[in-house]
């Protein structure tokens, strides 16, 4: 059976992720995987001894079984537990690997810049786990988001990774019954050959993803101030939409007209979203097929 790998620490972060999984097993179908991660302080370690560690393990497998029997009574899916102690990201890392997991799903344990901020800092475990992962994953804000995905929006660029991320999107839209909105921004109208080329991919991408037998608007946002509005303004337009329920990036460097990568505007996106993310590793980093 399929596999989506969901870590968990018992936060409403976490547990708001675990439920946006359940529509997604239920359609592939898939069984989830709890993971729960301990990561003890080194000085909790030397003061108390290996015994605490052990004390410590054992109350949180009888918590993660007690959430697993939950999740099994409340939906019906099949569940299964794992515990690993160690570094969180390498541990989810390692565990999605060993299972060939086909999705994590995670919550993205957002940081306040600082004090009073509404949106925070991605967290260093979903930042690393994003910059290294060979599967899809998709984050979760702390807010609880429609059940299923009705919409999935597809920012477009001119890149050879763009094109990977539509047929990505064709999958996903597929699993769901969903449609797809197609969005190139552009911040520059003393550009026309940039323009042009991405008005004329639109079209095209457009009209491939219907011969797949999905719904799709193509649109193209002018008038971004800059650059650096661009990714606020995109985002703005998912949540102007309405029924957009999943967003679609890529977790390296799109150096064409939109630029989505780990190392800053990746994780901008995925701290700014309103709704859930999926990043893809683009193919030549590797990935577990979908439907293998």
């Amino acid at each position: 059976m399929k596999q989506i790998l969901v870590p968990v620490d018992f936060e409403p972060q976490s547990l708001i992720a675990l439920e946006q999984s359940y529509n997604l097993a239920r359609l592939l179908p898939a069984e989830i995987v709890l993971l729960y991660v301990y990561d003890p302080p080194a000085g909790i370690r030397s003061l108390f001894g290996a015994s605490y560690d052990e004390e410590i393990m054992n109350k949180l497998e009888v918590k993660l079984a007690e959430l697993s029997s939950r999740v099994q009574a409340e939906t019906g899916l099949p569940v299964s537990t794992m515990m690993e102690t160690g570094r969180v990201y390498s541990k989810i890392l390692e565990t999605a690997d060993k299972i060939q997991a086909q999705f994590i799903v995670m919550g993205t344990h957002s940081q306040p810049e600082l004090p009073g901020d509404a949106v925070g800092v991605m967290g260093a475990n979903s930042s690393r786990v994003l910059r290294s992962t060979k599967c899809p994953v998709i984050t979760i804000n702390a807010r609880h988001h429609f059940d299923g995905c009705r919409n999935i929006l597809l920012p477009l660029d001119l890149t050879t990774e763009s094109r990977q991320k539509v047929t990505w999107g064709i999958k996903i839209a597929k699993i769901y019954g969903a449609g797809i909105k197609v969005v190139s921004g552009i911040w520059s109208k003393n550009d026309p050959a940039v323009h042009s080329r991405l008005k004329f991919l639109a079209g095209q991408v457009k009209q491939f993803i219907e011969t797949e037998g999905i719904r799709c608007t193509a649109e193209i946002i002018e008038g971004v101030e800059n650059e650096k509005a661009l990714i606020p303004t995109v985002l703005n337009y998912a949540e102007q939409q309405g029924d957009i329920d999943l967003i679609m990036i890529m977790t390296q460097q799109e150096s064409g007209v939109i630029e989505f990568f780990v190392g800053s505007r990746a994780q901008e996106f995925v701290r700014l979203s309103p709704v859930p993310v999926m990043s893809i590793a683009p193919k030549e980093l590797g990935f577990v097929s979908i439907f293998s």
